[in-house]
């Protein structure tokens, strides 16, 4: 069992120290870009002004032959521009891919002072982010790099949902986990070929009517990734880390898009990726709370001080507990506020 302390100490001589804390930042969406496509890059200074997270994808959707290209181009972007107005990502490839050690190897080499996060696709468990763990502190030491890279972890199969709390706690590298539906899907053997998002034939049906036994009987479609969207926030939630939802792949479908990043919004989940533009101002609108409640939230916490005791806000009692929920809806705001004009005058901030 490994020490404790052991999760302070640098990994490797010469590498940064292990981050405390992870830092709260603006995350409403992770706006995926193909870096091989030189279009897009040329697209990135507009990108970076209209999203918290821009990640040059170098996994999935990326076909074989262009892995090499989609990493130069990445490298290209990392070092050509300015990302103080956005975090800059990657996904790498999967760890048993015969491109990984090239990811990492090259990419922390060159851009390894501008990457924030590195997301690992396909984790199963605990043990597949020890390794990254020490590899990153080995590369970082070589080059001589003054910040840690953060790990953010992709939950797309069945032993990683199986281990998920393991996986949240495995590294204080952790940033967070987002849920992959895809492949978990496939890891399940569940019968869908959706991208996220709700099935149809999932459903419960209203009980027949005593009194009226042909008339219709409602239906009512249930989300298929509810209950591994809760586990997965319980568990970054305990390790004080971030969870994120992942793709919703009708991009013609904006209004069901919004209703799923609103639910995984209510139940925890800081952001979701966003692989086309119509999905940017979907999630950055979704994943910030409603003004009229960070409102609500301000007076709670004017009216109670210190946080302790009880108090009645519009005939409403507030206690510790709510305390703290409106602790939550104003720091969010402030913290958005910050960094987005638009959202520091939706708060009037």
């Amino acid at each position: 069992m490994r020490n404790p302390r052991d999760f302070s100490r640098p990994l490797a001589i010469g590498a940064p120290a292990p981050p405390i804390e992870i830092p709260a930042l603006p995350s409403r969406n992770i706006h995926f870009f193909d870096p091989s496509n030189a279009k897009l890059r040329e697209r990135v200074p507009r990108m970076v002004q209209e999203v918290d997270i821009l990640l040059g994808n170098l996994e999935d959707s990326i076909p074989a032959d262009k892995k090499t290209e989609a990493r130069r181009g990445l490298i290209e972007v990392g070092k050509s521009h300015d990302f103080s107005q956005a975090q800059l990502w990657t996904r790498i490839n999967s760890l048993d891919s015969p491109w990984f050690l090239d990811d990492m190897t090259e990419l922390v080499a060159e851009i390894g002072d501008k990457l924030d996060v590195i997301m690992v696709p396909k984790v199963n468990g605990p043990w597949d982010l020890a390794f990254m763990d020490q590899l990153l502190a080995q590369l970082e030491a070589r080059h001589q790099l003054q910040r840690p890279i953060l790990l953010h972890a992709i939950l797309e199969s069945a032993s990683g949902v199986a281990n998920v709390e393991e996986i949240a706690m495995a590294t204080p590298r952790m940033q967070g986990m987002s849920l992959g539906p895809s492949d978990l899907a496939a890891s399940r053997q569940m019968k869908t070929t959706r991208v996220g998002g709700p099935h149809p034939g999932y459903l419960v049906r209203a009980d027949i009517d005593p009194d009226n036994e042909d008339a219709a009987r409602p239906v009512y479609q249930q989300d298929l990734w509810h209950y591994t969207l809760a586990r997965m926030v319980d568990a970054c939630a305990a390790a004080e880390v971030f969870p994120f939802y992942g793709p919703f792949g009708d991009f013609a479908d904006e209004q069901a898009c919004e209703d799923q990043f609103r639910n995984a919004f209510i139940l925890g989940c800081v952001g979701a990726w966003t692989l086309h533009p119509a999905q940017i101002p979907i999630a950055k609108r979704i994943f910030q709370p409603d003004p009229d409640e960070v409102r609500f939230a301000r007076r709670v916490i004017e009216a109670m001080g210190d946080g302790s005791g009880v108090a009645m806000v519009d005939g409403k009692m507030q206690d510790d507990a709510t305390y703290k929920q409106c602790r939550v809806m104003v720091g969010m705001a402030d913290m958005l506020a910050a960094k987005d004009p638009d959202a520091a005058e939706l708060y009037r901030v």
